[in-house]
Parts: C-alpha cells; structure tokens; sequence
C-alpha cells in the first residue's frame, strides 16, 4: 500500500468514521483514482472502524505541518 499527498486527499471528505467497505463505495462514488480503490482493498481488518485517514496512514500530514511559523525561523 502506498499512499501519496495527492492519493490521500481523495478521502478527507470521506464519510468518517467508516469501515473498508463504506470507504471502498465512497472512493468509487466519487471516482478517486483506481490508486485509491487498491490501497483501501489491501486493507486486512473488513470489520475495522476506521476513524481519519491516520488510521490508513498514519504520516498524513495534518494542518499544523502546513503552516509556516515566523518564530521559529
């Protein structure tokens, strides 16, 4: 599985929390790339309620890292 900025993304607005499926129907719904469809499918746990896409990658990059700080430089 190899999640991307770009890949990710596709799923923020997803409906969460969610299970594999109910994000495999979204993804598809709103036609995320076929990339997104894989990765959700080589998902192990079917019964898993997954909370935010941390859950799925847990090196998303959340607000905070998109904000630049002119006191720490």
């Amino acid at each position: 599985m190899v999640w991307t900025l770009e890949l990710a993304s596709k799923l923020e607005d997803a409906p969460w929390p969610a299970t594999k499926e109910e994000l495999l129907d979204y993804a598809v719904r709103t036609g995320a790339p076929l990339e997104v469809v894989e990765n959700l499918e080589e998902l192990e746990d079917e019964d898993e309620v997954y909370d935010s896409i941390e859950d799925l990658w847990p090196d998303y990059p959340s607000k905070e890292d998109f904000f630049f700080d002119e006191e720490e430089y």
